[in-house]
């Protein structure tokens, strides 16, 4: 059901509640703007985080987090849950802890969420989410040494990604996994995950994407 549908059925119940006495419709109603709301506070804390990404380039200064975000990712959980919607429980949660990973460089109190949002996204088959819990797991894990396990997760995570035709995704997983060669001392397996990844990138004008793997050529 649309945004719009749910909207209009509120008046509707509104409408039948107080001209006509019938108040059965009120609580699905309340359920559907519950929905609403969670999709809208999910939404907003997305354009936050991108603003959070985007604003090195833009300003040319470090990006400081603006503490609505949070905010919005975790009012979106807590309406999910209580709706029920694993799907939309599993985003929010990967949401917060990719809040924590990435802006605030906070890997323990990331790690419960993503795990979480894995698990519960495993559960509703959303393989989008599922693929995005994985790549920030690896993340975690090469942060921490555990390069094998890194490994597992950044092609587990590619895989769940090619399934639903995500590639300018699994370029960026490549890069990940090149430095995680690199680091095994697999420095032609790298070079040649690098190559494929940047093929990839170009293919889909993932342009972001060219520059990392362009950064990631010069380091290894």
């Amino acid at each position: 059901m649309s945004t719009d549908e749910r909207i209009e059925r509120a008046r509707v119940a509104y409408a039948r509640a107080v001209y006509g006495g019938d108040t059965s419709a009120l609580g699905d109603a309340e359920k559907g703007l519950a929905a609403v709301e969670a999709d809208a506070a999910l939404a907003r804390g997305l354009l936050l985080h991108a603003r959070f990404q985007s604003a090195p380039a833009d300003a040319g200064s470090p990006p400081v987090e603006d503490p609505e975000e949070l905010a919005s990712f975790e009012r979106a959980f807590e309406l999910y849950q209580a709706l029920g919607d694993t799907r939309g429980e599993a985003e929010a949660s990967f949401w917060i802890g990719c809040l924590h990973q990435f802006i605030r460089r906070d890997d323990e109190t990331a790690l419960p969420y993503l795990e979480r949002s894995r698990r519960l996204a495993a559960q509703a088959g959303d393989k989008p989410t599922w693929s995005e819990a994985l790549r920030h797991l690896g993340i975690a894990a090469h942060a921490a040494g555990r390069l094998d396990e890194a490994r597992e997760r950044l092609e587990e995570s590619s895989r769940l990604r090619r399934e639903v035709g995500a590639l300018p995704g699994v370029a960026s997983n490549m890069v990940g996994l090149a430095y995680i060669a690199a680091a095994q001392d697999r420095r032609a397996d790298a070079f040649a995950t690098l190559d494929e990844a940047l093929a990839i990138a170009r293919a889909h004008d993932a342009h972001a994407i060219v520059r990392h793997i362009e950064q990631a050529r010069a380091r290894i």
